[in-house]
């Protein structure tokens, strides 16, 4: 059985039986064999169901963020919010799909060449609990409306929502089969993978199981997308807006009680500007109400399992037996982590190191330009950089200088169906949202027709 709990009282939400093997390799039959009548459906037809996706979403957007929120943890306006974005992208899609997918006309020596964009078949979606609705719908809108079929494995402290997901769907009127749920814990993702009638693999998640998924998926020469972990800069440059600045930080570090690969992990603020900054940075993230996750009020609630706070406390002791300070927050109890501001943050620390998941930020000065590039660059991860500062030309030089998927000025960095959003370096390859995430789940047929 897998366990759905309620991180804030302990009790236990809902129980699921979990799939097995047999059952599993039923359910990708049924999407191998769905997926044969899906890919002749016409943009059209795919169009109207996801606008019915969208407004189910909407309309029943109170029951699904209750049911996120009573499973892990996150403030109830901040999970009606995840879920209204995810009927924002069900929308983006049934309005431009048909166009991200045009054929692409080439001028060569033939008649008539061009570039086709063909759905692959059945998909792997292996979800995290953090964003249990928006990281979901950020794969199935553009995979199902390119014609692919989608079975999830989600995390198992969500498996509630999971289950929702799949309703949304089917309430929506999509065929039987289109996307389904999976409940499995796992130990069986690699048999998924290894199946002939799945095509592809996308995660998002560690980079541990990033590695493992990639490491089958390329056993297999399948195609696959990882979209892992982040320890993003956010860097204030000393003729930055403070008052701004200053609420987009706290906004970018604490929302979704820091539990976010895109959130702003390490605050690099220039020598000049810093004690200024920090004061009021404090002051702000001081006032964050924390509490019960379904009060309204509540902005911080609480991480999703103890074993998460307990890994962060060990992050934030371990960073102060190496010299960083503890400014404010620092204390744990049970899954309930304080805010926390730690200055003297460098490398070798893990909280400068590592992805901090979890409700805590890191200080570092800097002098000038290089060494704030210097330090942006010098992690491992590189998810994205957001850059503070009123002088847009010194930006824009400065853009190609970080290895980042994405740099962001005067915002924090997040995920927009407009745009693509992917990493570099440990922190994943290929490209989800816009054009270009459609496009990953896609053969990429060249046509060329010869005049004799």
């Amino acid at each position: 059985m897998i366990i759905s709990k309620n991180p804030y009282t302990g009790e236990e939400i809902s129980s699921h039986h979990e799939l097995s093997d047999a059952e599993v390799e039923k359910a990708i039959k049924k999407a191998h064999s769905r997926f044969k009548s899906w890919r002749e459906t016409s943009f059209a037809e795919r169009s109207n169901l996801m606008i019915k996706a969208a407004k189910e979403l909407k309309d029943n957007s109170r029951e699904y963020a209750e049911a996120i929120t009573n499973e892990m943890g996150k403030p109830i306006t901040q999970a009606i919010a995840e879920v209204e974005k995810c009927a924002w992208v069900c929308e983006y899609y049934a309005e431009n799909a048909e166009s991200h997918l045009e054929n692409e006309k080439i001028k060569t020596d033939a008649k008539n060449s061009y570039v086709k964009y063909e759905p692959l078949g059945v998909v792997l979606a292996v979800m995290p609990w953090n964003y249990p609705f928006w990281q979901v719908f950020r794969f199935a809108a553009p995979a199902l409306m390119a014609g692919n079929v989608a079975i999830l494995k989600h995390a198992s402290n969500v498996m509630l929502s999971a289950n929702n997901i799949q309703k949304i769907f089917e309430r929506a009127g999509f065929p039987q089969d289109c996307f389904q749920n999976l409940v499995i814990g796992s130990k069986k993702v690699e048999n998924i993978i290894r199946n002939k009638k799945v095509k592809a693999v996308t995660l998002t998640g560690s980079g541990g199981a990033g590695s493992s998924v990639a490491s089958i998926a390329g056993e297999e020469i399948k195609k696959s997308v990882l979209e892992l972990g982040g320890s993003n800069a956010l860097v204030v440059f000393k003729d930055a807006n403070i008052a701004e600045s200053v609420k987009t930080c706290v906004m970018a570090r604490f929302q979704n009680t820091g539990q976010s690969c895109i959130a702003g992990k390490r605050l690099l603020l220039h020598k000049d500007i810093a004690e200024d900054f920090l004061e009021e940075f404090t002051r702000q993230v001081r006032e964050l109400k924390s509490g019960d996750p379904m009060d309204e009020e509540t902005f911080i609630g609480v991480m999703a399992k103890e074993s998460l706070a307990e890994d962060l406390e060990d992050q934030v002791k371990d960073s102060v037996k190496k010299g960083a300070k503890i400014i404010l927050g620092g204390k744990r109890d049970g899954t309930y982590f304080e805010p926390t501001i730690i200055t003297g943050a460098k490398e070798g620390m893990p909280v400068f190191d590592e992805e901090t998941f979890g409700p805590v930020i890191s200080v570092t000065e800097f002098k000038n330009a290089e060494e704030a590039i210097e330090l942006v660059n010098s992690s491992s991860f590189g998810l994205g950089v957001s850059i503070f500062t009123e002088d847009e030309d010194f930006a824009l030089k400065m853009v190609p200088r970080f290895e980042d998927g994405a740099v962001f000025l005067n915002e924090l960095v997040k995920s927009d169906p407009r745009l693509p959003f992917g990493g570099t370096k440990i922190s994943g390859y290929g490209r989800e949202l816009s054009h270009h995430g459609i496009q990953e789940f896609t053969n990429r047929k060249t046509v060329y027709f010869n005049k004799y």
